[in-house]
């Protein structure tokens, strides 16, 4: 499966994940204009974008740069619906990793959530939706994902799905190290 071919729409009880849309813009403000939600996103490697949009006119740059990165085959952002409320919630990144470091050849997991969703139950449905699928979608030997220490219902909702501490250092691509990753093969 090429995930830049046909991006497959995931699916469990309360989410499903699918290829983001346009017309999430006015969701996506929600969860990228939160304070609270902005320091669990993962902003590594990432140019000094920290992904905090507050206006529909810089949320809407965004989506239009996920889709340039789709189209390029550099990244895949997935919206997150919760099925109760027919709502975007948040959005899982997925890309695979070329590197020198321990990580070569991984995929990279990186999911934000709205505040109200930064819960162990919560982060532990979206997780375990989507971290099987990975090697299949990415052709990855295993998966690494951030969760700082003070990430205490992601850390417990990660480990839920056998994620452990990495004790390597993400090495990013100005060579700074990054530490705070948790793997899964």
């Amino acid at each position: 499966m090429n995930i830049y071919e046909s991006c497959p729409v995931l699916e469990n009880e309360k989410f499903i994940l699918r290829l983001f849309q346009n017309e999430d813009c006015d969701d996506l403000l929600k969860v990228y204009s939160d304070k609270n939600a902005l320091p669990f996103f993962n902003s590594d490697n990432c140019d000094g974008d920290n992904f905090y949009y507050v206006t529909k006119e810089r949320m809407t740059e965004a989506i239009g740069f996920w889709n340039m990165s789709y189209e390029n085959g550099w990244f895949v952002r997935l919206s997150i619906v919760d099925k109760t409320v027919s709502t975007v919630i948040g959005t899982v990144e997925l890309c695979l990793r070329v590197s020198e470091d321990e990580f070569n050849n991984m995929g990279i997991l990186r999911v934000d959530v709205r505040s109200d969703y930064e819960q162990e139950n919560e982060l532990y449905d979206i997780f375990s939706l989507i971290t099987p699928e990975l090697e299949k979608m990415l052709g990855c030997k295993g998966v690494l994902t951030k969760a700082p220490i003070y990430a205490v219902e992601r850390i417990k909702a990660i480990q839920k799905v056998g994620f452990t501490k990495s004790e390597h250092l993400l090495i990013g691509k100005t060579g700074y190290a990054y530490d705070g990753y948790w793997t899964i093969k």
